[in-house]
């Protein structure tokens, strides 16, 4: 992945990439936050997203900023008011307010946190993203839960199908070198 090499991908990435992509979502010189680094989520998104459209995994040729917990809510600020796309990762409810989006950017809430209702005192799942506020100003915004979340498993699906695929390659490969699938990693 990190040589922009056709491979298999992180499912949520993944998934973050397949929902920008199928919802026609522009990304060619388009500036980009990531709120988060995480090295399964975050960083594998920021990946995809500003790789060369030109390589064997083509990918989204934007402008990508990377910020994280620790970044100061107001230098995030700074950032993502500017953003056409904010990709929110970082594991904080309510990070992601109206005030930091800029009106029509895409917004995709890759959080997810269990906090308890003070109003029933059950457990429910948040994302990243003030999804109430924010959806006044986004173009297109996912919910928390029902949207990234479903892409992760599809894309799972797709992982094993890729790798189900690909095992008789594997196989062939092994014999013609004399090796067994046994010897070492697949």
């Amino acid at each position: 992945m990190c040589l922009d090499q056709d491979s298999m991908l992180p499912a949520t990435p993944r998934g973050v990439w397949e929902i920008i992509q199928r919802t026609g979502i522009p990304t060619l010189g388009r500036n980009v936050v990531v709120a988060g680094r995480s090295k399964n989520v975050g960083m594998p998104i920021a990946m995809l997203l500003h790789t060369d459209g030109r390589h064997e995994r083509p990918g989204g040729d934007a402008t990508v900023t990377i910020s994280h917990r620790y970044t100061p809510k107001e230098q995030l600020k700074q950032h993502t008011i500017r953003a056409d796309i904010v990709v929110a990762a970082a594991g904080i409810p309510n990070l992601i307010t109206a005030d930091m989006i800029k009106e029509g950017a895409a917004v995709i809430d890759v959080g997810l946190t269990r906090v308890q209702d003070p109003l029933t005192a059950q457990p429910r799942l948040v994302g990243d993203v003030d999804f109430e506020g924010v959806r006044k100003k986004a173009s297109y915004i996912t919910p928390v839960p029902g949207g990234v979340g479903p892409m992760t498993v599809a894309m799972l699906m797709k992982n094993t199908i890729i790798a189900a695929k690909n095992l008789p390659k594997r196989r062939e490969l092994a014999a013609r070198d004399g090796a067994g699938l046994s010897e070492g990693p697949l």
